[in-house]
């Protein structure tokens, strides 16, 4: 199979397949971020998915693909975090055995939200890479079924279906500005947006440390590089030296990625606080941290920007706005 097999009708099944698992998430203005760009920003808020962020749709379509064999065996998951939680949620409620392969820079709140569900955790290594390696053996040693988080055709399907709710929702879109790490969701939404009109404009965003993404595509190919602590921690991990779709998807769809510092990571997370009184993990914050960086040249006039989760360390989050809670330090 190759990504041209991702079509946008695969991508309508598996909204139909999923819709009974899945929230329809509110696209909302951002008046605020608008009016410092003098442009219409509305913001696409997957911080209000169930488990918390985007990734349960690409979880939920794989899952309920799943022959009866398959169910019957079980599940394997490999994560930085949200697709882990995803994952475990759709297998507890169809009652599949689930478990999940973590690093050990996996927070703990993460792993108590996996656990909460019932998967089994397993946490060994120090990157999501060592985590995959893991999960292979307990695949094969296991007989279960490995879900992918991000390059497997019908993940990237299901995390698609968010371009098609926008779409519905903002018909003028002309630019998106999507979070990328391992790259399902920027290429699943960007292959509805391109196929729509080739004219929309996709800017692909993540954390300055280390951006496996945007490494591999200005090299050409896949690239390993070091995970090194970030606020955005979801967006950690290797794209697969053996990536099959999303690479080549988000070289083709996917107009430009930039980087923002942790700093400017802060300055998102307090925007969506200050300004929509929803707290987001610092992942999802990378879209407002490059908003209000202000470079208007590279938007539209209509945009959609994903806060793609809310799973947030509270502690850390509180410590971060209590250091901005001056009336002279907003961003």
């Amino acid at each position: 199979m190759s990504q041209a097999d991702i079509t946008l009708r695969k991508i309508f099944q598996a909204q139909k397949r999923i819709a009974g698992m899945v929230r329809l998430t509110p696209l909302v203005e951002s008046p605020s971020m608008s009016d410092r760009l003098g442009k219409s920003i509305l913001l696409k808020l997957e911080c209000l998915q169930k488990t918390g962020s985007f990734k349960l749709r690409g979880a939920a379509n794989a899952l309920l693909s799943l022959s009866d064999v398959q169910k019957e065996k079980g599940v394997l998951a490999f994560s930085t975090g949200n697709h882990g939680r995803a994952v475990a949620y759709v297998a507890d409620r169809l009652g599949i055995k689930c478990v999940v392969c973590l690093s050990e820079r996996v927070p703990e709140y993460r792993v108590a939200a996996m656990e909460k569900f019932g998967a089994i955790v397993v946490q060994k290594g120090k990157s999501q890479d060592d985590a995959y390696e893991v999960a292979l053996k307990l695949g094969k040693d296991e007989n279960l079924t490995m879900i992918k988080p991000f390059d497997d055709p019908l993940v990237i399907a299901g995390q698609g279906t968010i371009g098609l709710e926008i779409l519905n929702q903002v018909p003028t879109i002309d630019t998106l500005v999507v979070p990328v790490s391992g790259g399902g969701l920027a290429a699943g939404i960007a292959k509805v947006l391109k196929t729509a009109d080739p004219s929309v404009k996709v800017i692909g965003v993540s954390m300055e440390c280390a951006p496996a993404m945007y490494h591999s595509i200005k090299t050409g190919k896949p690239v390993e590089v070091e995970e090194k602590d970030s606020l955005a921690d979801a967006l950690l991990g290797g794209i697969g030296l053996d990536n099959q779709f999303t690479f080549s998807m988000v070289e083709k769809y996917v107009d430009t990625i930039e980087l923002v510092t942790e700093k400017e990571i802060e300055k998102g997370i307090l925007f969506a606080y200050q300004n929509h009184g929803i707290l987001i993990e610092g992942a999802a914050a990378v879209t407002l941290a490059w908003l209000l960086k202000g470079q208007t040249d590279m938007l539209g006039n209509h945009i959609a920007g994903i806060l793609s989760g809310g799973n947030v360390d509270t502690n850390l989050i509180f410590n971060i706005l209590s250091r901005y809670m001056s009336p002279k330090k907003n961003p």
